[in-house]
């Protein structure tokens, strides 16, 4: 894997450790699931309760985690905010990883680290 660095940039491991760090905040399905609604255009969060059958509080916690991590923007629309992908590219990244899971099949599903089975 190489992850390009330009002249002043961070040192490789820093580097690696945001990359890291950046998948981390996708790694749960529920924060993954609100980026695909995202990427198809802005939502309230009860909209996205409604398509996610998640409670508000739940729904408001993961859009406030992919809010810190500077995924996503708001906007506020009277009483309620309106949420939206602040980064094209998570677009460009999810769509790439539906890409790596379609070549390596049920392969990471399956992983004793990081599958559905594992302990972690």
């Amino acid at each position: 894997m190489t992850m390009s660095l330009s002249k002043g940039a961070r040192s490789s491991h820093e580097h690696l450790t945001a990359a890291a760090c950046l998948f981390r905040s996708l790694a749960d399905p529920a924060r993954l699931e609100i980026v695909q609604h995202l990427a198809q255009g802005e939502h309230r969060v009860v909209e996205l309760t409604g398509h996610l059958g998640l409670a508000q509080s739940t729904v408001s916690a993961h859009l406030a985690c992919l809010k810190d991590c500077g995924l996503v923007d708001s906007r506020p629309q009277g009483r309620s905010s309106i949420f939206s992908l602040a980064r094209p590219e998570l677009f460009e990244l999810l769509s790439a990883a539906e890409r790596v899971l379609a070549a390596t099949g049920d392969a990471v599903v399956l992983c004793p680290n990081y599958g559905q089975g594992s302990p972690g």
